[in-house]
């Protein structure tokens, strides 16, 4: 392993208790009971229902120092200026807010939003619509960046603090609260008010979202903003940062340590150390090399985001699946890495829609046979 300790962050693998008997039904996994049932426990985050953020977005922003711990910061992560970095942007001093082109759907009596990712939305057609409404927005004198057609970066005074949802989080919600407001008086912004009018306004009927309904696929009818916030220095308690996640890696790259995509499983992690090793020529072991020039051990972190989609439609049974692949993918090997040597500690950060649970295990907690949690202990309400 080129990490001797390993952290996996799930975000969406916690279903809620209401949840809990649909999406683990027939649930084989021996593996992370036996992780669960030995592990320590290092942090329990209830969470509350209105928070605009996700309990992973709030985790990596407390991991990374981009906000002090404390009531004062519970419902903060302003990850925008570093999803912009990792999109390929410099957010220099500015306060930008990440902002999305999306779907509202008009219920009984209510508007909906669907998740993003739902959209099937092509580079080409984020690129048309944004050529439509990059005017409107400059002609506010607002500032944009778009180095990803499909996630843009607008900083404007005219926006204040103005407090933001992530998408996920109104995702299949009404979304009259979700809508931004000024996070000190609970006011709409009229400046942004404006803007998405406009923008909504110039999608109307255009032949992108023609074309799109004529295909099946939902129109491209509104804009959202979330993650408002200004890059602060931060440090990284991980010496690797694997994940997909747009706020994670920019975190990384600005504290400045090792980013990748997420690996398919526990082997080809292993693997794709071992290569690095071998290519090297050093003839050190995966702990010491795992170790930097303080002697401290190394940690791995490894974002694996399978649950978000199924949780946020409420698929239980595509959600199920993805636990099954997990235990095979990952619980099991790192288990047996555990008990071999191998791996000196692994935690694990599992979330769900409100909030967290935080876990660490040695291979000495596996002799623990006294301790004796369930998976079902750390639903949250």
């Amino acid at each position: 392993m080129h990490a001797n300790r390993l952290h996996l962050l799930l975000p969406f693998a916690l279903p809620a208790a209401a949840d809990a008997s649909t999406a683990l039904y027939n649930i084989q996994s021996p593996a992370l009971d036996k992780l669960l049932a030995r592990a320590t426990l290092v942090e329990r985050v209830i969470g509350e229902d209105f928070q605009r953020t996700l309990p992973h977005e709030r985790w990596v922003a407390r991991r990374f120092g981009t906000v002090a711990s404390g009531a004062g910061a519970a419902d903060e992560a302003p990850l925008a200026p570093y999803m912009l970095r990792a999109d390929g942007g410099e957010p220099g001093t500015s306060t930008w807010a990440c902002v999305q082109p999306v779907h509202v759907r008009i219920a009984h009596d209510h508007l909906v939003l669907i998740d993003p990712a739902s959209l099937a939305l092509t580079d080409a057609e984020a690129s048309t619509l944004l050529d439509v409404a990059r005017p409107l927005i400059e002609e506010l004198g607002v500032r944009i960046e778009a180095p990803k057609p499909t996630r843009w970066y607008l900083a404007s005074d005219a926006f204040g603090t103005l407090a933001g949802a992530s998408p996920l989080r109104a995702s299949g919600r009404n979304i009259e609260i979700w809508l931004p407001h000024e996070a000190h008086t609970g006011e709409r912004s009229r400046a942004w008010m404006k803007l998405q009018n406009e923008v909504q306004m110039a999608w109307f009927e255009h032949p992108v979202n023609e074309a799109r309904e004529a295909r099946g696929l939902p129109s491209v009818n509104s804009i959202w903003f979330h993650a408002q916030g200004a890059a602060q220095p931060v440090t990284s308690p991980f010496a690797r940062v694997l994940s997909d996640a747009a706020a994670t890696r920019g975190l990384a790259l600005t504290a400045g340590v090792e980013t990748g995509a997420p690996p398919a499983s526990f082997a080809a992690l292993a693997a794709a150390a071992n290569g690095a090793t071998d290519a090297t020529g050093a003839g050190r072991d995966a702990g010491s090399r795992a170790h930097g020039s303080n002697g401290a051990a190394a940690t791995t972190l490894v974002e694996l985001d399978p649950f978000s989609a199924p949780y946020i439609e409420q698929d239980w049974g595509r959600w199920n699946e993805a636990f099954a692949a997990l235990e095979t993918e990952w619980f099991a090997p790192a288990l047996a890495a555990l008990q071999a040597g191998q791996l000196g500690e692994l935690g694990l950060t599992l979330c769900g829609d409100t909030g967290s649970v935080t876990l660490t295990i040695t291979r000495g907690d596996l002799r623990k046979f006294w301790r004796r949690r369930v998976l079902a202990s750390l639903f949250i309400e």
